[in-house]
């Protein structure tokens, strides 16, 4: 009724429509799948909402739900958590990350970043290549929530922002992190210019938190002051985009089959072949640090000896009365790779020929790789296989990497800063001392010890540390 009412009172008051364009939202729902109602008290208390979590995150789940699609949303607490957990921890602890840093710089005076000019094609090529990809994923950001909030579509909004914090927090500074300890100066830049920018887009979605960042990095006087990002063309580089995407698609697909076969990062292993029609030797190193490898072999299909297989399994729930009575000899041709993708399904080499609708059947893909390895196929197309074989030496290094992160947690409990440096004491189980020995001058390098010392007799890795003073 709203719709044509208020086009009639517009046109008799002032002959002319009264909207051009509108966003018809779904049915919010409470937590028992009924229409959300004030009678039944089955939804979330807004205001206790507000008070637990905040404003932006309740905004952000509700404005990046379907509902704004026409769909129903079901308000729930798990639905606010998710939005703290998945934006505001990443982008808040991204903000602390960049403010601890840039305030140790220069002796504890700090160092004051300043914005890259995007259109200076000279500069940006002088900077480091990851600082040219998560600025080009910036302007890639920034360009299409901007795209999707002016079709009105605003869950597009927010997916663009979500997928842009995983590659700020979980790639660029989590594999810059050395840069900013070693105080370089593009490194700070770099993330100013993206925190900057990503405050500004975020501004009418995560308006108060946004507000708070963009102030504390700029001084100026409201984030909602400020026009749309614009980031220059000079920084679009889709082939850097595209090497660096597949990277990260290979570390993501080597830890699920870290975790699937049950290596703990931490543990380094032999090797990480990757089968892939890209040029990525530039980056065999970032992708031996990040998946804790000693090598990373690049090889193209015809020499890697790997090779991907289909195979079909057929669902008889799903099929045809029918078609049940033949179900042993489809699971036989299925089986026997008697089969073959056809517009529509599969078709199954039998006597008839029988064809599978979606839902009738699966297809998933398997890479057969060497023995003492692990396989897996990336949504590119690439292949990669994980040398799982394990020797004393690289179980030494495992270990020496565990104790490295007890020293590190030892570290925050004592209240440390991240730049104090420490006197080491470690006691460990006696069938381990050798291998920390083996890599105590690794291990008082990654925890700042300036001495340290290793005994046996404990049943776990026991640590203790004292501040050195400067």
């Amino acid at each position: 009724g709203w719709f044509y009412l208020l086009h009639v009172l517009s046109t008799a008051l002032f002959d002319s429509p009264a909207f051009t364009s509108c966003v018809s939202h779904g049915i919010v729902l409470g937590n028992d799948g009924q229409k959300a109602s004030k009678s039944r008290r089955n939804y979330p208390d807004p205001v206790e909402m507000f008070d637990k979590y905040g404003s932006d995150p309740v905004r952000w789940m509700l404005m990046g739900s379907t509902i704004l699609r026409g769909g129903n949303l079901s308000v729930t607490e798990e639905g606010i958590r998710e939005a703290v957990r998945s934006v505001e921890l990443p982008l808040w602890n991204t903000w602390y990350f960049f403010a601890l840093y840039s305030g140790t710089c220069n002796g504890g005076a700090g160092y004051l970043a300043k914005p890259i000019d995007t259109d200076d094609a000279a500069a940006l090529a002088g900077l480091d290549v990851m600082d040219r990809y998560v600025l080009a994923r910036t302007r890639d950001m920034a360009n299409a929530a901007r795209d999707a909030l002016d079709a009105y579509d605003i869950p597009a909004a927010t997916q663009a922002v979500r997928d842009y914090l995983d590659v700020l927090t979980n790639w660029y500074v989590r594999t810059q992190r050395d840069r900013f300890w070693s105080e370089d100066d593009r490194a700070f830049d770099t993330l100013f210019t993206a925190l900057e920018t990503l405050t500004r887009v975020m501004a009418p979605l995560f308006p108060m938190v946004s507000e708070e960042i963009w102030r504390g990095l700029t001084g100026g006087r409201s984030v909602h002051l400020t026009d749309w990002p614009e980031l220059g063309e000079a920084l679009a580089d889709p082939t850097l985009v595209a090497e660096i995407d597949e990277v990260r698609e290979i570390v993501s697909a080597a830890h699920s089959l870290r975790k699937a076969n049950k290596l703990r990062v931490r543990q380094p292993l032999r090797s990480l072949t990757v089968v892939t029609h890209l040029d990525l030797d530039s980056y065999r190193e970032l992708i031996a640090g990040e998946v804790n490898v000693k090598s990373v072999l690049l090889k193209d299909v015809e020499s890697s000896g790997m090779q991907a297989k289909r195979e079909l399994a057929v669902l008889p729930r799903e099929l045809e009365p029918s078609m049940r009575k033949l179900t042993s000899v489809l699971f036989k041709a299925a089986r026997e790779g008697n089969w073959q993708e056809v517009d529509g399904g599969v078709q199954l080499n039998v006597e008839p020929p029988v064809v599978l609708g979606q839902g009738q059947y699966t297809l998933t893909t398997q890479v057969v790789s060497e023995e003492g390895s692990v396989a897996a196929m990336l949504g590119s197309g690439s292949f990669i296989s994980l040398d799982t074989v394990l020797d004393e030496e690289l179980e030494a290094e495992g270990y020496a990497r565990d104790v490295v992160r007890a020293v590190q947690d030892e570290r925050k409990r004592a209240g440390l800063h991240v730049a104090d440096r420490i006197e080491l004491t470690l006691r460990v189980r006696d069938a381990n001392v050798a291998a920390v020995e083996a890599f105590l001058e690794f291990i008082k390098e990654e925890t700042l010890s300036l001495a340290a010392s290793v005994s046996g007799g404990a049943k776990e890795i026991e640590v203790s540390v004292a501040k050195i003073a400067k």
